[in-house]
């Protein structure tokens, strides 16, 4: 295996704080969609994405959706401390986590550490018409992150409950602003169902019933995977080349149903997201460990360029999908680490719905790897016609 030689520099633009999006589009398929195919540019409105799409196509969408994970609590002297609760501690199974009743640890960043060095501190809420009093109290420390030991006084409130009722909508730190009312319905995709995100995943935030009614009005086919992003979706390469950049770690689950439409397509895949990206690719690196009897539920960062398909993925996929089927099994759940950069051969995906990302981010990594050099056709394009760009922005179709 050779981990490309990638100096992040490369992959740098200038992106004026003007264009970054800081709330919304009026109405969620308002926005405008840039049209990237046969290596030409153009754009229209993203209400039209149905007459773009190739026909006979398979969307893959994440259904994730994302928690009021930023938690304020304040310490007897009044300051206020804000947990933001990244992950259950210890691989704990996040629907079990949300059901907890008592107490339950997460994994947690804290906002004005400074002021909290040991003791509990506090919040209150309402729920249910009851007051809930919830004590939090550092139980280790782990790097940046903190593993946080939440108790509260009601034994018939869930954790999702006191999340739901006293949490904040978790931003993108580049935002910097609070969370709004706006926030609790649009940083939400309408499709979402399985709690767990820390971030939304935002190709996804475009779409309305109407469009997917268009959708099935024209035979074009839909999946849902699930992955939960993490906070570290936002992490910035520090480093100079990209061999030295450590990737975050985030969970994904995707049913043996949707396995085998994915490996029964006769037609091009479309991933709505990176997110999606990211699983579909996993979910094929994770079948070709299986094909080579490596029983293993982790992607690793470099595992992309490591397991070569000797065979086309449908073959492969169909062959994981007869497992999960004879074994009688539901779906698959695993974790994956995954980088994708220039030089990475995508199996599975002919197109992409994504924004437009970060300078110096993995995730604009991806979508030079998907593009090659015409990333920089794509974003001067989009920098030169007023797209809105990052979480809220603008949306862009990119097939092959």
């Amino acid at each position: 295996m050779k981990i490309p030689e990638i100096n992040i520099s490369e992959y740098d633009y200038i992106l004026p704080n003007s264009k970054i999006a800081l709330y919304p589009a009026k109405t969620r398929d308002n926005s405008k969609l840039l049209i990237y195919k046969n290596s030409k540019l153009s754009h229209t409105q993203f209400k039209n994405i149905t007459t773009q799409l190739p026909e006979n196509s398979l969307l893959i969408f994440n259904n994730t959706k994302v928690v009021r994970a930023r938690l304020i609590f304040k310490k007897s002297t009044g300051a206020k401390i804000e947990l933001f609760c990244l992950e259950p501690y210890n691989n704990i199974d996040i629907s079990k986590a949300f059901e907890s009743k008592n107490e339950v640890k997460w994994n947690c960043l804290i906002g004005n550490k400074k002021k909290w060095k040991s003791g509990a501190i506090y919040l209150t809420t309402i729920i249910n018409y009851k007051d809930v009093t919830v004590k939090a109290e550092l139980y280790r420390e782990t790097g940046e992150e903190f593993v946080i030991l939440f108790k509260w006084d009601k034994s018939d409130i869930t954790f999702a409950e006191i999340m739901e009722a006293a949490g904040n909508t978790p931003l993108p730190p580049y935002l910097k602003r609070d969370a709004e009312e706006i926030d609790n319905e649009r940083y939400q995709t309408i499709y979402s169902s399985n709690k767990g995100s820390v971030a939304a995943p935002t190709a996804g935030l475009h779409f309305t019933p109407e469009i997917i009614k268009e959708l099935k009005k024209k035979s074009i086919s839909t999946a849902e995977i699930t992955l939960h992003v993490g906070a570290g979706t936002f992490k910035p390469v520090k480093s100079e080349t990209i061999a030295e950049h450590e990737m975050h770690t985030e969970h994904f689950n995707v049913t043996t149903e949707t396995v085998r439409k994915i490996a029964d397509h006769n037609g091009p895949i479309i991933a709505v997201g990176t997110t999606s990206v990211r699983t579909i690719e996993s979910l094929h690196i994770l079948a070709l460990k299986e094909a080579a009897n490596k029983n293993s539920r982790e992607i690793d960062q470099w595992d992309g360029f490591k397991y070569r398909d000797k065979d086309q993925h449908k073959n492969t996929l169909k062959e994981f999908s007869k497992l999960l089927e004879k074994e009688q099994k539901s779906g698959v759940s695993a974790s994956t680490s995954i980088i994708i950069t220039p030089g990475y051969k995508f199996r599975v995906i002919d197109g992409l719905i994504t924004n437009f990302h970060q300078p110096r981010s993995t995730l604009l990594l991806l979508i030079a790897a998907f593009t090659g050099d015409k990333w920089k056709d794509i974003y001067e394009y989009a920098l030169t016609n007023n797209f809105r760009f990052l979480s809220y922005g603008d949306s862009s179709l990119l097939l092959k």
